[in-house]
């Protein structure tokens, strides 16, 4: 069954260039995702992820409406999904730090937020949404020439900022405050932290979709988690698993047409669920 469909949807990939571009988008959003995901798993912050997640509708409604009613074409809506969650990492960071308050709160209110502005300006626009909407749920199918370019950009971004600053984050997502003592700006690399999540949450808003997101970004790091003694290991573990996971659901889900976001999130909880009861003590 499996050598079967293996064969069918490499046949279909050689044949359809949105194939193609599907699954290179899957392999290039699982290089931050295994990186940044290593962080958000030792930082427990996978909530921030989902606040940031959700804010994103916000940046997609608000330059669809002006690409459709103004003629506003200078930002993508990937574009406008990035300035968004980055918006919302540096409203929740500042928030959290500066104002003392509490971040489940601030989260609660971002998150809430983001929505409501992407509803409304999705409403406001007139005509069809429903390739907008399909943000939501998540449709790789849809990804252009020009989403690869930018999720690409986003890669090297993601990568160099990691290897420039690996030490400073790696003492902030274990012990901010003895990092703190050793003259590490935990506040600015807190937010560069949170900078990083916003970023890989937009590669993986298109491969996955808005609700899903939480899911590819926390799972195939926690399980690398189970296996990795040291960071590194982690963070190559994570990547591959990804890479795997985001593959083999666009692989299951093409023959009977099925949601590829959704298969994805499937297959990689089942995946999860399985490693954990196999590593279980």
């Amino acid at each position: 069954m499996l050598a079967f469909v293996a064969t069918a949807f490499t046949e279909a990939l050689r044949q359809h260039t949105f194939l193609q571009y599907a699954l290179l988008a899957g392999l290039l959003a699982s290089i931050p995702c295994g990186v940044v995901g290593s962080f958000v798993v030792i930082r427990r912050i996978s909530y921030i992820a989902g606040g940031i997640a959700h804010t994103v509708l916000a940046g997609l409604g608000v330059v669809h409406y002006l690409r459709v009613v103004h003629g506003f074409t200078a930002i993508s809506p990937m574009g406008g999904a990035v300035i968004a969650a980055l918006l919302a990492a540096l409203v929740i960071g500042w928030v959290s730090l500066k104002l003392k308050q509490r971040e489940d709160t601030v989260i609660g209110a971002v998150w809430a937020m983001g929505m409501a502005v992407g509803i409304v300006f999705i409403s406001l626009t007139p005509g069809y949404t429903t390739d907008l909407m399909s943000y939501l749920f998540g449709n790789i199918l849809m990804v252009s020439a020009q989403d690869l370019r930018l999720i690409a950009m986003l890669d090297v971004v993601v990568l160099v900022v990691v290897a420039l600053f690996h030490k400073q984050l790696l003492a902030v997502c274990f012990d901010s405050e003895y990092a703190a003592l050793r003259g590490v700006h935990v506040n600015r690399f807190y937010f560069l932290l949170l900078g990083l999540t916003a970023l890989t949450v937009v590669l993986l808003v298109s491969v996955v979709g808005i609700i899903l997101v939480i899911a590819l970004l926390t799972l195939p790091a926690a399980m690398a988690n189970l296996y990795a003694r040291r960071l590194w290991q982690m963070m190559a573990i994570a990547t591959g698993v990804c890479m795997v996971m985001t593959t083999g659901g666009l692989a299951l889900s093409y023959g009977p047409d099925l949601p590829a976001g959704a298969v994805t999130i499937l297959l990689t909880g089942t995946a999860y669920f399985l490693t954990v009861v196999w590593r279980r003590p």
